[in-house]
């Protein structure tokens, strides 16, 4: 059956390559196992309380971790942790090494990132294969400042001070 109705898909992929987002890694436990990936999607939803949300794919291999866990991490990165961020998008060995530590309520921490976040998770909200996570925050730490890690049009970037005068 034919449709009348334009496909925007196309557009809708274009328009967002062109959004610049800064870069985050969730990462939750489930069973003694760490799990985590590269987020996007990561937003501030309220500050008082403290809560944020983000999406993901309830197909990703860290699906059932977040959807059987109560505690989640948010780290935010920084320019330097590009290495990082490549490794939890694309990689199959997450927690090799002594880059990450057991924190709070069994949560994963990744060192040496501009700062973590650990939360309690409020409210998992299904749509087709996608989810939205609301969290509480309730426990974290701010790092370096630093020039965030942002990822725009395909690749990492960084943000660019504009001249102005004061």
């Amino acid at each position: 059956m034919a449709s009348d109705t334009p496909s925007f898909e196309r557009t809708f992929k274009e328009m967002f390559r062109r959004h610049a987002a800064g870069v985050a890694i969730i990462t939750a436990e489930l069973n003694g196992k760490p799990f985590g990936f590269t987020a996007t999607s990561v937003a501030s939803l309220s500050a008082e309380p403290p809560r944020f949300t983000f999406n993901m794919s309830r197909s990703s291999s860290s699906w059932p971790a977040v959807a059987n866990s109560s505690y989640i991490g948010l780290h935010m990165l920084g320019h330097e942790n590009q290495a990082l961020a490549d490794r939890f998008a694309r990689g199959t060995e997450r927690f090799e090494g002594d880059h990450w530590e057991p924190g709070p309520h069994g949560v994963p921490l990744l060192k040496n990132v501009t700062g973590w976040l650990v939360g309690k998770i409020q409210m998992r909200l299904s749509f087709e294969n996608n989810a939205v996570v609301v969290v509480e925050v309730v426990d974290g730490q701010v790092g370096e400042d630093g020039s965030p890690l942002l990822y725009h049009s395909g690749s990492y970037g960084q943000p660019v001070p504009l001249d102005y005068e004061i």
